[in-house]
């Protein structure tokens, strides 16, 4: 079974809200799930910031075992620092040959294959700096962007 780690969505109409999911990659978006890891709301709240909460161990955990991030999970998880960023690549001009560069997210410039092994970072957070961990020791983080 191959699991994703994506977003099913909840809320009304006009109004989204978000949780993240592991799932099944054959179940449908709002299907079902095997574990629900976190929420994000794309609308800005009183204070005009999206919101975004997580299970950082249990993300942590499904990604450790071979779980696959959809493409707006894996933005949600570089925004919340525990993915590296993602590589981007830049195309030639367009209509003409292809060619494929690596380009660093943060600042925009080619990567040579030197630069490119200082990219793949591990990002770490541990319990300790997570103020909020319930009883059960699960930690969860809380953003807003």
């Amino acid at each position: 079974m191959a699991v994703k780690l994506r977003l099913s969505r909840c809320g009304c109409r006009n109004r989204p809200f978000y949780r993240v999911t592991a799932a099944d990659s054959k179940s449908l978006r709002d299907g079902k799930h095997l574990e629900v890891l976190g929420f994000y709301n794309p609308l800005p709240g009183k204070d005009e910031q999206k919101q975004m909460g997580l299970k950082v161990d249990r993300v942590k955990y499904w990604l450790s075992v071979g779980a696959q991030p959809s493409d707006p999970v894996q933005r949600l998880l570089f925004r919340s620092g525990l993915l590296p960023p993602p590589l981007m690549t830049a195309m030639g001009r367009k209509g003409g040959p292809r060619e494929m560069h690596p380009i660093d997210p943060m600042t925009g410039r080619f990567l040579t294959p030197e630069t490119s092994k200082k990219v793949n970072l591990e990002f770490e957070i541990s319990p300790d700096e997570d103020e909020s961990a319930n009883s059960t020791g699960t930690s969860y983080l809380s953003l807003s962007f």
